[in-house]
């Protein structure tokens, strides 16, 4: 990836590492958590098949949504019991798990359970949301805002640094085009690596139609593959993507979600880019 020449650190997950130099970090799972038997199987799907392709790997999946369209939008089992499902996944796979917090009291709770804290995109700003998770000192996993540029993130990674965490990574997920559309300017993959930060590439989210669904997000998970490999060949540290057994059926963006098979079959392809680009 072409930068200006600043390097970024390598942040500690759980034992692995994710940076320069180290294997690509895939974050896959669910949006939101539903049944317990659905998420051990798609986190253990999803992590043979990122050990079989040269990836770390992390689980991912909300126990709240609190940022859907709709009232009537599923959000997920909530802090208590998504706790408690994550912690028996975690224990269950052996493997680490992320979830995004949307309000500073949720903070402490998560650090508990999580390996990585997340921060949502339409959050990226909220100050006291920031600083509540870098005082965990967990790692914070920042997905920049679909209006945000990608310059101005540098200031949303220095309230996390303020708290004497440097543990900070930084995810593209598209920018506003109009109204229930995103697009993606790969330039940003390059610009927030200056800030010193590994740089995630959300291939799933990006092709998000928010709100084109009638009170629920749509999406084009066709072109997911697309602007998968874009990224990868522009040198990203790793890829964000929501998958599920059956998108049609998952509660919560179906529409842009990968099947696992679909998935599996991205990442090796995405093991290739990544041999052939470093």
């Amino acid at each position: 990836m072409c930068t200006t020449g600043i390097q970024a650190p390598r942040v500690d997950i759980a034992g692995f590492r994710v940076g320069p130099g180290q294997p690509p970090l895939l974050i896959a799972g669910p949006c939101v958590l539903e049944d317990i038997e659905i998420a051990l199987s798609i986190g253990r799907f999803m992590g043979q098949a990122a050990r079989n392709c040269g990836f770390s790997y992390i689980f991912k999946a909300s126990f709240d949504k609190a940022n859907r369209t709709s009232i009537k939008s599923y959000r997920g089992p909530g802090l208590r019991k998504g706790l408690k499902m994550l912690s028996a996944i975690k224990e269950e796979l052996k493997v680490p798990v992320i979830s995004d917090i949307h309000t500073p009291d949720q903070a402490e709770a998560a650090a508990e359970v999580l390996d990585s804290i997340q921060i949502p995109a339409f959050l990226c700003r909220q100050t006291d949301l920031l600083v509540a998770a870098g005082r965990t000192h967990l790692p914070v996993n920042i997905k920049k805002g679909q209006f945000m540029a990608p310059w101005d993130m540098r200031h949303a990674v220095a309230k996390i640094r303020e708290t004497g965490n440097n543990q900070v990574i930084l995810t593209e997920r598209g920018a506003s085009f109009g109204y229930n559309n995103l697009v993606v300017d790969m330039r940003s993959l390059a610009i927030m690596r200056e800030f010193g930060t590994p740089v995630v590439f959300d291939a799933t989210h990006s092709l998000q139609l928010p709100g084109g669904g009638d009170g629920c997000s749509s999406g084009q998970r066709e072109f997911v593959p697309i602007l998968a490999r874009a990224a990868m060949a522009a040198g990203v540290d790793g890829i964000f993507m929501e998958v599920y057994p059956d998108p049609d059926k998952a509660l919560c963006d179906g529409p842009n979600s990968l099947s696992l098979k679909a998935a599996a079959e991205l990442l090796e392809v995405l093991s290739r880019i990544r041999q052939a680009v470093t």
